[in-house]
């Protein structure tokens, strides 16, 4: 199988022989793993001042980094952030990494329109807003959904060049959600499911992220059909072993090594972590490996190699019974 297959049979939670897939959805380490800049840290303020030839060379080396990272750590999907980030600029860089590495991987996107946490600055005014004008904060939903929806449509006129969507609005801290479970099901799910079933309509699989203690909304979440949830956080409280029982025949699941003891636990904790997450995860399938957040800048880099050496080492499905 090629990754892209693997990880499509992690997603449909199907069983197979080899090894569990993994990825991570941000992986800021390339400058010391690679010698490259990571391709989100690129700013390139005189874009259409370049020549043809110039802006074909920093595609091509975007392309080139998140496959040689893809390549290095037997990542099974790439998750392209493109930079320049209109329309045009993403289909040539979903054209140059298929060229490079043809279906190799399993590429997707942002593609999120729901409402997330709001920073620090409109918390407040947010929070007001959901009793004051819930009406109107519908309406924003609303408008929000439609204009991805166009979107991801122009993108289904290039078939074969993305697999599917991550969708990336955080709903919650570590204590709790930002969104009580009523507001979120008249904020949030409807725009979610939505979306969700329209994505699956176009032949595009969905991973649905968000930090956090996700427990007192995931009932919803998982209601709205996503293919995978990710990330799963054990900072959140979120235990692997229960959300695979109560939701593992519905929805696969990404993530829960714990990038607090990555960061900053002793090398026995992450590797008993980690054994942990394949442990819990790979039962009955449906489970892609990586950490509860992403490769960050300044993680080690060290202990992320770590970690990828044991899920080398031992995340393998041997036999399909």
């Amino acid at each position: 199988m090629t990754e892209r297959e693997r990880f499509i049979k992690a997603l449909k939670r199907e069983p197979f022989v080899g090894h569990c897939p993994t990825f991570e959805l941000v992986f800021f380490l390339t400058l010391e793993s690679i010698g490259r800049i990571p391709p989100e840290q690129q700013h390139f303020a005189q874009w259409n001042q370049m020549s043809s030839n110039e802006k074909k060379l920093h595609i091509d080396y975007i392309a080139d980094t998140y496959i040689a990272i893809a390549e290095k750590y037997h990542h099974s999907a790439i998750m392209v952030q493109p930079n320049p980030g209109d329309f045009d600029n993403i289909i040539r860089l979903l054209e140059t990494i298929r060229e490079k590495s043809g279906d190799q991987y399993f590429l997707m996107m942002h593609g999120d329109p729901t409402f997330d946490i709001p920073n620090g600055d409109t918390m407040m005014d947010f929070s007001i807003r959901m009793y004051e004008d819930t009406d109107g904060l519908k309406k924003e939903a609303q408008l929000r959904l439609e204009n991805q929806l166009r979107f991801a449509e122009q993108l289904a006129k290039y078939p074969h060049l993305l697999d599917g969507f991550a969708l990336c609005s955080d709903y919650c801290f570590n204590t709790n959600p930002f969104f009580s479970p009523d507001m979120f099901s008249e904020l949030i799910a409807p725009y979610l499911q939505t979306i969700l079933t329209e994505y699956r309509n176009m032949g595009y699989y969905s991973i649905k992220h968000t930090d956090g203690n996700i427990m007192p909304i995931l009932d919803q979440i998982v209601a709205c059909g996503p293919d995978a949830l990710h990330s799963l956080d054990p900072q959140g409280g979120v235990d692997l072993k229960t959300v695979k029982h109560l939701y593992g025949d519905r929805v696969a699941l990404c993530g829960n090594v714990n990038c607090g003891l990555l960061q900053t636990g002793t090398e026995e904790e992450i590797i008993a972590d980690i054994r942990r997450s394949l442990r819990d995860g790979m039962e009955g399938w449906g489970y892609v490996f990586c950490t509860s957040n992403c490769a960050y800048t300044g993680l080690s880099l060290e202990r992320y190699e770590l970690m990828n050496r044991i899920w080398y080492e031992e995340g393998i499905y041997p036999t399909v019974k």
